[in-house]
């Protein structure tokens, strides 16, 4: 099997691992649009934004590093419990510091109305960064099928639990039909945005249980040299973690904090309509990651690279056309309810934001095999700072869309940077001008039928498959040559 198919493979196993569960995950925003208002998808979304930034503070870096240093480090029970105690021992730091200082906490978080949140909120994190480095050597080992299945029991109970609580027993109330006491006591003494968050806790619990029996077999053991240089090399990664969450998130408190409670719900459900281009571009990495650092000492590598590049440029760029030629339609699939539409607008500049960042990813391949992650910070940091200066300038302007275009302007300068420096440390011969043609035609294509031909779906239709003929046309050979070579 060649280089390139083994890649292939590998992406689309560990992809559909990850990506099928966050597909399933996401047609709950169609029963949480229609059951909550959108003051309560605020609330929502804002605990989120503060699972992801916490999330990132307590895993450090690890996870990348566990990746980097696996395959060089022959002693893998060293590198496995030394990775897991480091951010058990973070998890735990975190659990007791936010109980002693909780009534601080509880006014950071917002969570002053709710403190049955705030415990949520501490258990998701503290199992799910405990659950990190078992997921991380699941992919390590290669071993996609128990990966596959513990992410998709954990996805199932939680749509479980969303679908009885915000769907089912609201409906069989409505219509007069029985419902267990039981049920109706827990439904009617809970707030109903705490369903959403009591399902995670309770699915993150499930995981960890059964990633249990693969820690259980390693021989335990704190190396305290090899910490040292797993989080020299972790703690950079860490940080352009922090920056790439404020990037992601920040925008849609601010909506809140500049605005409205209504709005910021309104523009986060309507930007978790990109999340069609963050599942490619997150089949893409979990693919990648792993590849990227094992074909490394490879004589044509770097050509290597290049080849996915242009591949990664043309199938994202297809899925931001076929997303914007029909974004009326998904709509309608996945948000029916229509007081959430009102920032619809912002779809296509997020689609745009997020393949520029799937981009940057790749180029990222540079400053991870040369040990230079501190360079992801610098950009990472770069990227941060264009986002709060933007939002907090033009929101009070403009509105919700100023977060939008901050957005990728962010991602877009952090793109440019990476490869502009890559190009002085690890030269990757990228095709600029037949990726960067498909890109600018994409962006053409999706601008003409956003702007023109929103209700002709037939033009937009004709727009998509002449780009796709375009596109096949000039890689013909390429993939040809690709599928048959054994």
């Amino acid at each position: 099997m060649s280089t390139l198919k083994r890649f292939f493979k590998d992406t689309i196993i560990y992809g559909i691992a990850a990506v099928l569960p966050r597909v399933i995950n996401f047609l709950l925003v169609r029963v949480h649009t229609d059951a909550l208002p959108t003051n309560n998808y605020a609330e929502n979304t804002n605990f989120y934004i503060w699972i992801a930034l916490f999330t990132v503070l307590l895993t450090f870096g690890m996870e990348t590093a566990f990746f980097r240093f696996y395959k060089a480090e022959e002693k893998k029970d060293a590198i496995i419990s030394t990775s897991f105690i480091s951010v058990f021992i973070a998890s735990i730091v975190f659990l007791v510091s936010t109980f002693l200082f909780s009534n601080e906490f509880i006014r950071l978080f917002d969570f002053s109305n709710n403190a049955l949140q705030f415990k949520l909120f501490i258990g998701i994190l503290v199992i799910d960064t405990i659950a990190v480095v078992p997921f991380a050597y699941l992919r390590a080992a290669n071993r996609p099928i128990r990966y596959a299945i513990i992410k998709l029991l954990n996805v199932g109970i939680i749509v479980l639990i969303n679908l009885v609580f915000l769907r089912f027993i609201p409906d069989f109330i409505a219509e007069g039909k029985s419902v267990p006491t039981f049920l109706i006591n827990i439904y009617n003494s809970t707030n109903i945005v705490n369903f959403i968050f009591i399902a995670n806790i309770i699915g993150s619990a499930v995981s960890l249980l059964l990633l249990l029996p693969y820690l259980l077999k390693f021989k335990w053991s704190f190396n305290t040299l090899l910490f040292k240089k797993m989080f020299k090399y972790a703690w950079p990664i860490a940080v352009a973690g922090v920056a790439y969450t404020i990037n992601e998130n920040l925008d849609k408190y601010l909506i809140g904090q500049l605005i409205d409670k209504s709005t910021m719900g309104i523009y986060s459900a309507c930007y978790k309509l990109a999340i069609f281009m963050n599942l490619y571009i997150m089949a893409f990495r979990l693919g990648a990651e792993p590849f990227f650092f094992n074909h490394a000492d490879k004589a044509n590598a770097k050509e290597t690279y290049a080849k996915i590049m242009n591949y990664f440029i043309i199938v994202g760029s297809l899925v931001f056309v076929g997303i914007v030629a029909f974004i009326d339609i998904i709509k309608l699939l996945f948000i029916k309810n229509s007081d959430y539409w009102e920032a619809i607008s912002i779809v296509p500049i997020v689609l745009l934001a997020n393949l520029f960042l799937g981009i940057y990813h790749n180029i990222a391949v540079w400053y991870k095999l040369t040990d230079k992650t501190r360079y992801g910070m610098y950009f990472s940091i770069i990227g941060a700072l264009i986002t709060i200066v933007l939002n907090i300038v033009l929101i009070p302007k403009i509105g919700f869309i100023a977060s939008a275009w901050a957005t990728l302007a962010a991602y877009g300068s952090m793109m440019v940077i990476s490869y502009l420096y890559g190009k002085k440390y690890y030269n990757v011969p990228y095709n600029l001008i037949k990726s960067g043609s498909y890109l600018i035609v994409s962006i053409i294509i999706s601008y003409i039928s956003f702007t023109f031909f929103r209700d002709n779906y037939l033009a937009s239709f004709t727009l998509v498959l002449l780009f796709g003929l375009l596109i096949f046309k000039n890689e013909k050979k390429e993939v040809l040559a690709l599928l048959k070579h054994k």
